[in-house]
C-alpha cells in the first residue's frame, strides 16, 4: 500500500505523454453542405483534420468570411508545447519516486496553471481568428464574429461549431485524477502510521 501513491503519481505524470499520441482538442463544423461535419484536430505540435484536405477546406470556408488562414507552421505554441509537456511529464515521473507530498502538490499546481494559461491562449487564438476579419471578404455581415466556442457548441451562420477536448485532453483530466488519488492515498498512509 505504501508504494501505491508513488505508482499513481507516476502514472499521473505519464498520462501527459499521451498528448504526443492523441490530439488534445477537436473543432467540428457541421452545415447542410457538410452533414457529417468537417473536423479539425489540435495536437501539441500540429493541426490536422479528419481527412487529408480538411484544413484546406476549412481555410477556404474561412476565406469567404474574411478569417485568416490557419497555418500550423506560423503558430509558435505548436513549436514549444512539446517541450513543456515533455518536461512536465519527466519531472512528474521523477517526483513520483521521492514520495514528497509538497513536491507533488507543487507539480499539480504548476500543471493546473499551465492548463489555464493554455486555455486562455487558445481563447485568444480563437478570438483573433474570429474577430480580426479581412474587410475585403466576399461575405460581410455587419457585427458578425466567427469565433468558435472555447468549449461547447455555437451557431455561426449556417454552421454549428463544436469545440471539445479530445482523447489527449481527457488524459490531462486523468492526470489530475490520478495525482489527486496519489495524494489521498499518501495522506491515508500517513494517518494510519
Amino acid at each position: 500500500m505504501k508504494k501505491l501513491p508513488k505508482i499513481l503519481f507516476f502514472l499521473a505524470a505519464a498520462c501527459l505523454l499521451m498528448l504526443f499520441v492523441f490530439p488534445m482538442w477537436q473543432i467540428t463544423l457541421i452545415a447542410p453542405q457538410y452533414p457529417d461535419g468537417v473536423t479539425m484536430y489540435i495536437w501539441i505540435n500540429k493541426i490536422t483534420g479528419s481527412t487529408e484536405g480538411t484544413l484546406q477546406n476549412i481555410n477556404i470556408l474561412n476565406h469567404y468570411v474574411g478569417m485568416k488562414y490557419i497555418e500550423p507552421d506560423s503558430i509558435p505554441e505548436l513549436k514549444y508545447f512539446p517541450y513543456i509537456v515533455g518536461a512536465m511529464a519527466l519531472i512528474g515521473m521523477a517526483l513520483a519516486w521521492t514520495g514528497k507530498r509538497t513536491l507533488w502538490v507543487i507539480w499539480l499546481g504548476v500543471l493546473f496553471v499551465l492548463c489555464v494559461a493554455g486555455m486562455y491562449d487558445f481563447y485568444l487564438w480563437e478570438y483573433d481568428y474570429g474577430h480580426n476579419l479581412d474587410p475585403t471578404a466576399p461575405i460581410k455581415i455587419p457585427g458578425m464574429a466567427y469565433q468558435p466556442p472555447l468549449i461547447g457548441n455555437k451557431l455561426l451562420l449556417n454552421f454549428l461549431a463544436k469545440s471539445w477536448p479530445y482523447i489527449g485532453g481527457w488524459f490531462i483530466g486523468v492526470s489530475f485524477l490520478l495525482g489527486g488519488l496519489a495524494l489521498w492515498f499518501q495522506k491515508k498512509n500517513i494517518i494510519e502510521v
